[in-house]
């Protein structure tokens, strides 16, 4: 979401004075036009020549060129920007920026911004747990500022971290989150994703190869466009992003649990997205104790497990969207659409095992979206780029 903002980039007298080059690549790389703007002291860190080379512009430092006495303006830069980053920030600049001490040119930018203002601290322990210093960010959180607390890699209230500056990455994630379009604020969404395994002895049981990733993807894209969201996970290695705090994970093993997890909230949902690999079937009994081979055969019977698609079909209101994904390896439109109407989904996503190198433990996937309008193919690519078409889909439902 930061392709085509322009970003004011302060860099002030720090040792991680270095890392800006790796913002600004960062930044680059998403379509962000940045202009620098370094106070004297962090000039003795790092050259304006190698931040000029990398932004493709002028580094900004003083009130006048050198040259030929050219003013620059700071308000013109105040009005020019989408936001403003200050990486990395020391004591003294933060102190400064909170009593309004406006010695040089990157403060009387700061005074004058009209864009958004992104702060992250950088500096030693002592330093930044000194009380003037904890005074002078909460003042500037108090001024509306974005303090990006070191150690934290999201937008923080709190005084936790060591001093340092946040890594480039998570720094750039965090502007990225605050402009990310926020399409479903204020949606509650419930998604379900992984597999379920259904016990046959206390160390087998009946599952899949299902991963979770594509329904951790969906969590994060949702939870990005403000969505507050209900992650029904079954066992799964995926975690969620740090910079993502809008998604509770409810992690359960097995498909009845799964089924009791999604009635008890789907109700208080606008959508669900059900993305999981459900077991269709459950053994009739749990042996309590490992079973030994014995014979050359075994039975195991097996009764139907609770159809969460169809339940939460026949309890859907209106104003509720309800998502089903569909898995096939033969006849996938014909089946897909089947289920499509027999569980009275809104809309089906549609993947194959046929298409190499998608589905399960894949990183990539292809799927074609089926609804009462008709059909949408899409290319292969990441599961978070389908993460985002899906969610496209939902957004114009909501």
């Amino acid at each position: 979401m930061l392709k085509g903002k322009k970003i004011v980039l302060g860099i002030t007298g720090s040792i991680a004075a270095y890392k800006s080059c790796l913002i600004i690549r960062e930044l680059v790389k998403r379509g962000t036009e940045v202009q620098v703007v370094i106070t004297p002291a962090g000039k003795e860190f790092i050259t304006p020549i190698t931040l000029s080379a990398l932004t493709q512009k002028p580094v900004i430092s003083d009130f006048f060129s050198q040259r030929d006495g050219t003013w620059h303006s700071h308000v013109a830069l105040g009005l020019w920007a989408d936001a403003m980053l200050i990486a990395p920030c020391t004591a003294s600049t933060l102190g400064k920026m909170a009593n309004g001490i406006a010695d040089n040119m990157l403060i009387t930018t700061y005074l004058s911004m009209k864009a958004p203002v992104f702060i992250a601290p950088a500096m030693d322990l002592d330093m930044y747990a000194h009380p003037t210093t904890q005074q002078n960010m909460e003042r500037l959180k108090g001024f509306g500022n974005h303090i990006i607390e070191p150690q934290s890699g999201f937008l923080a209230s709190g005084l936790e971290g060591k001093g340092r500056m946040e890594d480039p990455e998570k720094i750039v994630a965090a502007l990225d989150l605050f402009f990310e379009k926020k399409d479903l604020q204020g949606k509650r969404i419930m998604i379900t994703a992984g597999p379920t395994y259904e016990k046959i002895d206390p160390v087998r049981f009946i599952g899949n190869y299902s991963s979770g990733k594509m329904g951790f993807a969906l969590a994060e894209e949702c939870a990005r466009r403000g969505a507050e969201v209900t992650l029904i996970a079954g066992p799964v290695s995926c975690k969620i992003s740090d910079v993502n705090t809008g998604i509770t994970i409810h992690h359960v093993e097995s498909c009845q649990q799964m089924y009791d997890a999604a009635m008890k909230a789907f109700p208080q949902m606008d959508a669900a997205i059900l993305c999981a690999a459900v077991a269709d079937f459950r053994p009739t009994e749990v042996a309590d104790q490992k079973i030994k081979r014995v014979g050359q055969t075994m039975d195991i019977h097996l009764v139907p497990n609770p159809d969460i698609a169809a339940e939460l079909g026949k309890m859907k209101r209106e104003g509720q969207t309800l998502v089903g994904f569909a898995l096939e390896t033969n006849d996938e439109q014909q089946n897909a659409q089947h289920k499509l109407e027999k569980k009275n989904l809104d809309f089906i996503v549609l993947n194959s095992l046929r298409n190499e190198g998608t589905c399960f433990k894949s990183d990539e996937n292809q799927i074609s979206i089926i609804s009462s309008e008709g059909q949408k193919d899409y290319e292969k690519k990441l599961k978070a780029d389908v993460a985002r078409d899906i969610i496209d889909e939902l957004s114009n439902r909501l």
